[in-house]
């Protein structure tokens, strides 16, 4: 009995190690042969779902079940075959456990390019999450060139996903530039093909490859001319709101590029944190060069107190109006801002800062002196009182404040402050305001689902109970797309 407690104990483990790789290896299976299916019938919402499922995978990826899964779709000794396998591990022991239980499955010919795709993919995800950028970098090109030759529309989403780590691993290695014409020339086809999301995914990858290099004037002339149509992704078009918002940012058009960050942040989705915080610190820069002072709950938001505390304090010191400690909070976190490539914005901030003061100023005193409207701006210069009577001789003309100079005197003189009711400013943020509302419900209207054959004779009670159980997988299909989709 001694002896078989000891066979159970060193068996259990044993077991649990060899029936975790099958387990991948059976769900990759199941994934192909709802590619197969979604190819023959040309269902393209199966290859999207296969793509999620893949993602939910991605952490239990591992070499000998990528070379099972090999053997088991592509043809032994296959020019694919044989190149993809050459990126992976040697690892015969477990080979040799795969391969041996799926022998006789290897003997059904899975042909379809859909498949071959899909196994780039998974080797290409492979390849980056073991951090070999190089290999990586060869794999993704060799997929580039086979999907060059295929034009079929259900291959469209697996390429797409292709596109996106084929510039990801050329930029993991800081090689982005050398892709621009490849990418140009996808673009290109893409368009020729009626490839509307292959589009959409290309002209992002050209809009971050081109802000990379702080080429905004070729990034909008793309943009400018790129067609337009109606966002297949969610992602993508989150993206492209970013990217958009970015150069509208660096061309001063900053109404605009709040409204695209404020809408990429709204629309991505809760899990994409990474991308949230990126747009949100963009979105507090703009908001502060157009003098607005962001709430504090937008530096509150759940997992971003951290990241958003620099910019925390760099709106509080816009807020106050003091040029030094606008100076330190700028030296303090230098570092952070010019990772996150805001510092061209940060050093246009210090102009907003000077007139924040300077309002400040107005409002408290009816006649100061330029001396002290320079000793309380804190201006640094050689000759602060000419610094500060141009300074508020521009903020006078820009209708920043209601004052008067007076130059033989040296004096400002501010104006008694009116009732801003009597003013048209609440008729213009009641409209903004109210466009903002109508702009979302039609957005909603657009995007509303109506049932097929609605206009039809009535259907039956089976009929309609099929349809509303169809359609709660639908959506619950495109909920766990928004939510477990990679961003």
């Amino acid at each position: 009995m001694t002896q078989d407690v000891e066979m159970k104990d060193h068996t259990a483990p044993s077991n649990s190690v060899s029936s975790s790789a099958p387990s991948t290896l059976y769900q990759l299976k199941e994934i192909a042969s709802l590619i197969e299916t979604g190819t023959h019938t040309k269902e393209v919402r199966r290859i999207v779902r296969a793509i999620r499922l893949t993602m939910a995978l991605r952490r239990k990826l591992k070499g000998q079940v990528l070379s099972g899964f090999l053997d088991f779709v592509l043809l032994p000794g296959s020019e694919a075959h044989s190149r993809l396998s050459a990126y992976l591990p040697k690892d015969e022991h477990d080979m040799e456990v795969d391969t041996a239980t799926s022998t006789d499955e290897a003997r059904v010919k899975h042909l379809v390019p859909e498949l071959e795709i899909y196994c780039y993919l998974l080797v290409l995800l492979f390849l980056i999450d073991q951090k070999k950028y190089n290999e990586a970098k060869a794999c993704s090109s060799a997929s580039i060139a086979r999907i060059k030759n295929l034009n079929r529309r259900t291959v469209d989403v697996l390429a797409s996903k292709l596109y996106l780590y084929y510039s990801y691993s050329y930029e993991l290695t800081g090689d982005l530039a050398e892709i621009r014409g490849n990418l140009l020339g996808l673009h290109r086809i893409a368009t020729l093909r009626h490839d509307e999301l292959g589009q959409e995914t290309l002209l992002n990858l050209l809009l971050r490859n081109y802000l990379h290099y702080n080429l905004y004037d070729q990034a909008e002339k793309l943009r400018s001319k790129a067609p337009r149509f109606e966002a297949h992704s969610n992602q993508q078009f989150c993206r492209y709101l970013f990217y958009l918002g970015k150069i509208r940012a660096i061309q001063l058009e900053y109404t605009d590029a709040k409204d695209n960050l404020l809408q990429a942040a709204r629309k991505a989705p809760v899990a994409a944190r990474g991308f949230r915080i990126q747009c949100n610190k963009w979105a507090i820069l703009v908001r502060l060069l157009l003098g607005e002072i962001p709430e504090r709950t937008v530096f509150m938001q759940k997992g971003m107190e951290k990241a958003l505390r620099p910019y925390f304090e760099l709106t509080n010191a816009v807020r106050v109006g003091d040029l030094e400690l606008f100076r330190s909070v700028a030296e303090k976190f230098a570092d952070t801002f010019s990772t996150d490539r805001v510092h061209n914005l940060i050093v246009r901030l210090r102009h907003n800062v000077i007139r924040t003061g300077l309002r400040n100023i107005s409002i408290s005193y009816s006649r100061i002196s330029l001396a002290d409207v320079a000793s309380k701006l804190r201006l640094d210069s050689t000759n602060p009182v000419a610094d500060a009577e141009s300074i508020v001789a521009k903020a006078i003309n820009d209708g920043a404040i209601d004052a008067t100079l007076d130059h033989s005197n040296g004096w400002m003189v501010s104006k008694e402050t009116g009732d801003i009711y009597s003013t048209i400013e609440p008729q213009i943020a009641f409209n903004s305001r109210i466009t903002f509302c109508l702009n979302m419900h039609n957005e909603a209207v657009r995007a509303l689902r109506y049932p097929p054959n609605a206009q039809k004779e009535k259907e039956s009670a089976e009929k309609r109970r099929e349809r509303q159980q169809q359609e709660q997988e639908l959506a619950k299909h495109i909920a766990e797309e928004e939510e477990e989709d990679d961003f």
